[in-house]
């Protein structure tokens, strides 16, 4: 009993032991509530993380196959340009800048193993005419179809380029001797000229081509391109439709060339060139009957040239025309000159045309221009010669042409005659009032009894077809006899005159009188 407590003792300990284990049952109840919401909770998390893991995995994997094939399109993207960037659009061969690296280590290559390459410049022949006549789409195709069938025709590790227009470049190498390409190149102008089908249209065309070899011509890649190019030119010129390999001597005479045309440029530019006269005379009534024009280059360091060590440079270049309309512009200019000192020339001052400018669709247009810039003067004081080889080249063209400038009133003497080989028939039809004999053929009739019956033919088929015949290279009074004696009264030559300058011309007429012995 407890002491003023009214309670057992006893009662109190089952009392407390029961409270602490009701106690200890509701701790142990929290304490599982709270372990069960722990691992809920942590259950939860966990899987709130696995879910949002894997959302982001697969996020990732999304992104990154879009980066991936981003990538790979910037590639493709990439090769496509870079593809663009060193092959032609059209053809899809090479192009300028891709053969430019192949040739610089084509080069390398050569000189590490002692052997040849060739550097094939090759150009189209009739192209023009193709897209001229059919556009420029059928063109294309015929490029395509020609590039295709040339690429097909060479070795395994040769390349083909496309550097423009219709010009091609090949690099043949592993080359032992300059013969092993040609089969390569008889190959490349059998591709090229096999005729095109397109549609109902067969198209011909062929090529040039120009070849170099390295290290034989020992030179860069770009001297190595303008070589073979230089070659190609040859072949064209030559005839097309065929190759030319590129020679050093043939380079220094183009170089050669250049000069010249660049300083006969400049010599028109600078008013270089002047005209000489000769007379021309009946020998036998001692009248001057005319004078002939003939240029002369005034050389700063040279002195006076004469026609025959510049004109042979620009005989086949459009600097031939320039010059012969200066000639003729200067002659008119000269004959209005001496119009106004009142010096009288009967017939007419003679200007020699080259065929190069006699033959141009547009020549009779610009004679005409030219006479109009000088309306004093007489059409029918102005002569042309024209020399019999040109004259024959095209006997029709020339023929109307001539027609055509004599209906302005302007004659047409036939030069050089003998040197050719004209038919009678040709003769009948050109137009010419005045046939000159060649002076080679005079200068030699003396001693040499072909070139006398030469002029004796000349003389009598001039009469013949009612022609004014007259004898060039009359140099001695023998000479002069001798035409006189087979019919012939119409010379000039330095037994005459020699070329003297416009000035001089008037002074000459007053003095000049026949030998007396062609007045017999």
């Amino acid at each position: 009993w407890a002491i003023g407590t009214g309670a057992y003792i006893s009662e109190i300990e089952n009392y407390l032991a029961k409270r602490e284990e009701h106690i200890g049952q509701q701790n142990k109840q929290e304490f599982l509530k709270i372990v069960w919401l722990s691992l809920i909770v942590t259950l939860f998390f966990v899987a709130l993380s696995f879910m949002l893991s894997n959302y982001l995995a697969r996020r990732f994997s999304l992104y990154e196959s879009r980066i991936n094939n981003d990538f790979s399109e910037l590639n493709t993207i990439k090769e496509q340009l870079q593809h663009q960037a060193l092959h032609d659009v059209l053809t899809n061969l090479p192009n300028r800048v891709l053969l430019a690296d192949r040739l610089s280590q084509s080069m390398v290559q050569s000189q590490r193993h002692d052997n040849l390459l060739a550097v094939v410049f090759l150009d189209l022949d009739g192209f023009k005419h193709v897209n001229d006549s059919y556009g420029h789409d059928l063109g294309d195709e015929v490029l395509i179809i020609v590039s295709l069938r040339m690429k097909e025709v060479l070795r395994e590790g040769d390349s083909l380029a496309r550097i423009g227009g219709d010009e091609f470049v090949a690099v043949l190498t592993d080359l032992t001797t300059v013969e092993e390409c040609e089969p390569v190149l008889e190959r490349l102008l059998l591709a090229a000229s096999e005729p095109v089908y397109l549609g109902d249209v067969e198209l011909k065309i062929s090529a040039s081509i120009g070849v170099t070899l390295y290290p034989q011509d020992n030179v860069s890649a770009d001297q190595l391109m303008r070589h073979a190019d230089q070659a190609m030119y040859i072949a064209k010129e030559s005839g097309k439709n065929r190759y030319h390999l590129f020679d050093t001597a043939e380079d220094n005479a183009v170089k050669v060339q250049r000069e010249i045309l660049e300083s006969i440029r400049s010599a028109l530019d600078n008013q270089q060139f002047v005209l000489y006269y000769q007379p021309k005379v009946n020998m036998r009534t001692g009248k001057v009957i005319g004078a002939e024009a003939l240029i002369r280059w005034q050389h700063p360091q040279r002195g006076l040239l004469n026609p025959f060590d510049f004109l042979p440079a620009i005989e086949n270049n459009p600097m031939m025309i320039e010059l012969g309309e200066w000639v003729i512009d200067s002659a008119l200019r000269q004959i209005g000159q001496w119009q106004a000192m009142g010096l009288n020339l009967p017939l007419n001052t003679s200007v020699n045309i080259a065929a190069i400018q006699l033959q141009q669709t547009n020549f009779v247009n610009r004679l005409t221009t030219l006479l109009t810039a000088h309306p004093d003067v007489d059409s029918r004081y102005l002569e042309l010669e024209v020399l019999e080889t040109s004259a024959l080249e095209d006997v029709h063209h020339v023929s109307t042409i001539m027609n055509d400038c004599m209906a302005l009133g302007v004659n047409f003497a036939l030069d050089d005659f003998g040197t050719g080989y004209s038919s009678l028939t040709y003769l009948r039809r050109l137009p010419a009032s005045l046939i000159k004999i060649d002076q080679s053929f005079v200068r030699d009739m003396l001693h040499d009894v072909d070139d006398l019956a030469i002029v004796e033919g000349v003389i009598v088929l001039a009469k013949s077809f009612k022609r004014e015949v007259i004898a060039e290279g009359v140099e001695t009074v023998e000479h002069g006899t001798a035409l006189l004696k087979i019919g012939c009264e119409l010379a000039q030559g330095y037994g005459i005159a020699r070329p003297m300058p416009a000035g001089d011309i008037p002074r000459w007429i007053n003095e000049w009188k026949p030998d007396i012995h062609w007045q017999v």
